[in-house]
């Protein structure tokens, strides 16, 4: 087993997690990291997507590098950001930033960025940046404020989670439905397959 290729998740995102999971994909470790979010200066949001993946899994291979039964290992991270044209939603930690995020997106399209960065056992880095187009039906006071009520918002970028209560304010979608939960399957798929990681043998395996 020691020449088997390992994979290190840079998150500690319960939604990566799963989604990876969904895909027949198991990291060996999960190496969640902090990075400073805040965008700089008229950066535009698929700029701090792309930037804050790249950080992440720079972060990560740094710290795995101290861990000898990681090294090798390929790192991959995410980051996902909610704009209304260049305003960057921020991720809703408090009651006002959600109340005021679904005020915004009430009855209007908004985009959903996903960086993602493969840094290879070899040290090569491989990026991607998904796009996926967001229409919210226009929301009542009550459904705000229900919503609001729930907690389902708390850490989530652009203060919603499509996969909970939110998806039905959905009126259309256009793109990757799991770029907007927090990654991209296809396209993480198709980077991991690229750099020779075997998920297909996991697909088979799991029978």
């Amino acid at each position: 087993m020691s020449g088997r290729m390992k994979l290190i998740l840079a998150s500690g995102s319960p939604r990566r997690l799963q989604l990876l999971q969904q895909a027949g994909i198991e990291p060996d470790n999960l190496c969640p990291v902090n990075a400073d979010e805040t965008p700089h200066k008229s950066e535009a949001p698929r700029t701090l997507a792309k930037r804050l993946a790249r950080e992440k899994a720079e972060l990560a291979m740094e710290n795995i590098s101290r861990s000898p039964e990681l090294q090798g290992s390929m790192v991959i991270a995410a980051d996902t950001v909610v704009a209304l044209g260049r305003r960057i939603l921020p991720k809703a930690e408090m009651l006002d930033e959600a109340s005021t995020n679904l005020r915004l997106l009430s009855g209007r399209s908004h985009r959903v960025y996903t960086g993602i960065t493969l840094i290879t056992a070899k040290g090569a880095l491989r990026h991607r940046l998904v796009e996926t187009r967001v229409r919210f039906k226009r929301l009542s006071r009550e459904e705000i404020e229900a919503y609001l009520a729930s907690g389902e918002w708390r850490g989530k970028a652009g203060g919603y989670a499509i996969q909970g209560i939110a998806g039905s304010f959905v009126v259309k979608l256009v793109g990757s439905y799991t770029n907007v939960v927090g990654l991209p399957l296809y396209e993480t798929v198709q980077l991991l397959v690229g750099e020779g990681y075997p998920v297909h043998f996991n697909w088979i395996n799991q029978g």
